[in-house]
């Protein structure tokens, strides 16, 4: 069944029509799409631990391990939610239990004071540098450095008045959609569209961390890209990097992992995040599926051409003289292939040898009478 959403006032599955979209997006001058290379983000969510040198540290290992961008999330405590510990507002069997939503943002936050140097410094190090903001007032802040681009957030792909905000700024928009059903997610589009992102990419997200394997689909992938008419990544809380690698086989030009320095070090989001190593080792696994994808040929590569020289042909393989006839006992199909294709096998049988013929010889026409 080709894509489409649920009608619920019949209750029926009914067929999109996909409008003309672009199939990149553009972050500086880097295009991100179908033909161009994965474009590889590393997330610093939580991970430098209220430290700013361990942040500068984190860029560090981003650039040595071949990141393409450095992004962070904007919030505060205050703006993503409000102190309570009503039940409501506690975070129950995840891997945060026992503790409350204000607490454990107020822990992870990235203080906005430290986003200009950040900036800087990625930058400096010639990568993309931008955010996901929580709300209105993250959007005007992160406006205020000039970030060329903006993340949504799974959680927030519902929040149609944050994407309005989004949109209006005119840049260029990634966004998850962990959790989000499909008529979610054309809502989520049609609202950014209307209010003025010029182009949109989609990230498919399982929201657990970390996500099992088996629950990340990644088949959606390729449908996705062709619902919408959009570039579609790959945001991954799985551990390893084994699910990133088969993503980009499947066509996700973007891929986002999380990075910290050590998962022995504390921190929210330290146990499905990658270590410096891992990431770099990522990312070359990456970039060899991307090679090895190439496109689609029916030709003899290079490598080929050498060896196209042992495949099989028909050769004499016992001393044969001449009148003799040809039988399966002294005409093979073996390697290499300097005599005759193995499609004249039968056509052969039963002729006769033009001349005396030593084992070894690769059969021709003119030995064939």
């Amino acid at each position: 069944m080709g894509p489409g959403i649920l009608d619920s006032s019949i209750f029926r599955f009914r067929p999109i029509t996909v409008k003309a979209m672009k199939e990149k997006i553009k972050i500086n001058k880097r295009r991100i799409g179908s033909e161009t290379a994965t474009y590889i983000v590393a997330e610093m969510s939580a991970n430098h631990n209220r430290d700013i040198e361990r942040a500068v540290k984190i860029i560090e290992a981003a650039k040595e391990a071949g990141a393409d961008a450095v992004k962070l999330q904007t919030y505060t405590a205050d703006t993503i939610t409000i102190n309570s510990e009503k039940e409501y507002f506690r975070l129950g069997e995840s891997q945060w239990k026992k503790k409350y939503l204000y607490r454990l943002y107020d822990e992870a936050y990235t203080p906005w004071e430290w986003h200009s140097r950040l900036k800087e410094i990625v930058e400096g190090f010639g990568l993309d540098f931008f955010s996901t903001p929580f709300d209105s007032k993250a959007v005007d802040f992160l406006e205020s450095i000039n970030v060329p681009t903006y993340k949504v957030a799974s959680f927030e792909i519902v929040d149609l008045p944050l994407l309005t905000k989004i949109a209006q700024t005119g840049k260029h928009v990634i966004m998850s959609t962990g959790m989000a059903s499909f008529p979610e997610i054309e809502e989520a589009i049609q609202t950014l569209r209307k209010y003025g992102a010029p182009d949109i990419a989609l990230l498919k997200c399982t929201s657990a961390y970390p996500a099992p394997p088996e629950e990340m689909n990644l088949r959606t992938i390729p449908h996705m890209a062709e619902a919408f008419g959009v570039p579609v990544g790959l945001s991954d809380h799985t551990t390893g990097s084994a699910v990133a690698v088969a993503a980009v086989a499947l066509g996700a030009c973007i891929v986002e992992k999380h990075l910290t320095l050590s998962r022995k070090d504390p921190g929210p989001d330290s146990s499905f995040s990658m270590e410096p190593h891992e990431f770099k080792q990522m990312v070359r696994d990456i970039r060899t599926v991307e090679r090895a994808l190439g496109t689609v040929s029916y030709e003899l590569t290079e490598s080929q051409k050498k060896n196209i020289v042992f495949r099989r042909s028909l050769f004499v393989v016992q001393d044969v003289k001449a009148g003799e006839k040809f039988g399966e006992e002294n005409v093979r199909s073996i390697r290499p292939g300097h005599g005759l294709h193995p499609r004249y096998f039968d056509n052969v049988l039963g002729k006769v040898a033009a001349k005396d013929i030593e084992r070894g010889t690769p059969l021709r026409w003119d030995l064939v009478a």
